[in-house]
């Protein structure tokens, strides 16, 4: 997810932790399946396929990635829905037409903390939640193209296409933790990739069938473009683990809560999502007040896409290999708010714009590649680690939820005409910006401490 992920867990999102999933693995009598033993990618149980690699391992990441890319790149290319819904009769000059892909993309965080707990419990069921919530997403679509009103699209579009991802998207998640442990931060920078991968050409898509069909024909379009291209990839979801191997499930470890460090990546993370949605919401509509030429918004938004693959996948390599967590949440963080204040808001051209759009997308989307590390940081407790990463989904998620309404207030605020111009961004613009920064700064926190003692020394 992500962007997701992450996130994927995923879902965001936007980057999780050894779970529960293999848990069950450390506690198996066997002591060759004992997770941190040194492995090479290739070791081989009685029965059970290899971890961190072997073609059961990279078939199921494939799928999984088949999956990210479509049905989560969907919700992410919104701003070219965004952009045409607000110039048709149905939905013009409503500010909170932003609220139907918020919604979509914000349910996958949100429902984290519910349905991983459910998973954890009820494990022989994710085949299942795999084929429901995958019929609840392509129904969402055609219920969608009968809307006529913006309350129906929220309900259809948003609400309905978002349950349905949040459902199937964490029991696929599970089995990529079944499979990948050691290389756990790569898996996770590929999946939470896959939505970049998507954004290069779904919202060009998106932009030539509304110009050319509208929206009804287009969200009809989709659903059978999405039913027919994952449908046959549904089989290719197997676990790892068979449900002999899941039948002793330990109780949560709920003592994280008393952890200051959970505390502290909890607010950063929250502060994060209410900035980081913002640019792929409004960066289309800013290029056509800036009168840059139709196909400008989906351009920015594919060169965003691009990045973030780009920056997921390093940011969750730099985390595999143990550079410190602080500096790289910092390091997206600060260069994210530095590019929304500086060239976004100057920016009158394609050009500026482009290289906006570059820049936010590595730094801004790399902050979900590092969840993995924020929760085996707050804990090492294997049943714990999958609610702490749920808990960091929830975080972006209502960050992602509220970006809708709440810029839908800041652009009307500014608005002195029907149509807004450029400037009537330009709180998007510093809120953006500013949640960045005090992101950055609660992390900063832990370390006041240490500079008091240098002080009173």
């Amino acid at each position: 997810m992500s962007n997701t992920e992450l996130v994927t867990v995923p879902l965001p999102q936007p980057v999780t932790t050894p779970s529960a999933f293999e848990g069950r693995e450390r506690s198996s009598p066997r002591p060759q399946d004992a997770e941190g033993e040194p492995t090479n990618g290739r070791r081989t149980e009685q029965g059970l396929a290899p971890i961190d690699g072997g073609s059961a391992a990279w078939r199921l990441l494939c799928a999984a990635f088949i999956f990210e890319t479509l049905l989560w790149g969907f919700p992410l290319s919104f701003g070219v829905f965004q952009e045409y819904y607000s110039k048709i009769p149905e939905f013009a000059n409503n500010r909170y037409i932003s609220v139907v892909g918020t919604i979509a993309s914000g349910l996958g965080y949100i429902g984290a903390p519910v349905v991983m707990p459910f998973i954890h419990r009820y494990q022989r069921w994710r085949r299942q939640m795999i084929w429901v919530g995958w019929l609840i997403c392509i129904a969402g679509l055609v219920l969608g193209s009968l809307a006529s009103t913006l309350e129906v699209l929220v309900l259809t579009q948003g609400v309905t296409y978002g349950l349905g991802f949040l459902i199937l998207y964490y029991p696929i998640l599970s089995m990529v933790n079944e499979y990948w442990i050691a290389r756990r931060g790569m898996a996770y920078g590929v999946l939470c990739g896959a939505s970049g991968v998507s954004g290069c050409v779904i919202p060009f898509v998106l932009q030539a069938l509304l110009g050319k069909y509208g929206y009804k024909t287009t969200l009809r379009a989709v659903a059978v473009a999405l039913a027919s291209l994952t449908g046959p990839v549904i089989p290719l979801l197997k676990g790892r683990l068979p449900p002999s191997e899941r039948a002793s499930i330990p109780k949560i470890n709920w003592t994280f809560f008393r952890s200051p460090l959970f505390w502290v990546y909890s607010v950063s993370n929250l502060l994060q999502g209410f900035g980081y949605f913002f640019p792929s919401l409004y960066l289309p509509s800013y290029a056509s007040s800036l009168g840059l030429g139709g196909k400008s918004g989906a351009l920015l938004l594919a060169l965003m896409s691009v990045c973030q693959v780009g920056g997921q996948f390093v940011f969750g390599l730099l985390s595999d290999h143990k550079v410190p967590l602080n500096i790289l949440a910092c390091l997206s963080t600060i260069v994210a708010a530095i590019a929304c204040l500086t060239m976004w808001r100057l920016a009158k051209s394609l050009p500026v714009l482009i290289v906006f759009a570059m820049v936010y997308g590595f730094f801004g989307a790399g902050f979900t590649a590092i969840w993995a590390r924020m929760s085996t940081a707050v804990t090492n407790d294997v049943t714990a680690g999958p609610i702490v990463f749920s808990l960091l989904n929830l975080g972006k998620g209502i960050g992602n939820v509220l970006a809708g309404p709440v810029g839908g207030v800041l652009v009307s605020s500014s608005k002195s005409t029907g149509t807004p111009s450029s400037l009537s961004y330009r709180w998007v613009i510093v809120f953006t910006g500013v949640c960045m920064f005090a992101s950055a700064c609660t992390i900063c926190l832990r370390y006041l401490k240490y500079l008091s003692i240098l002080v009173v020394r």
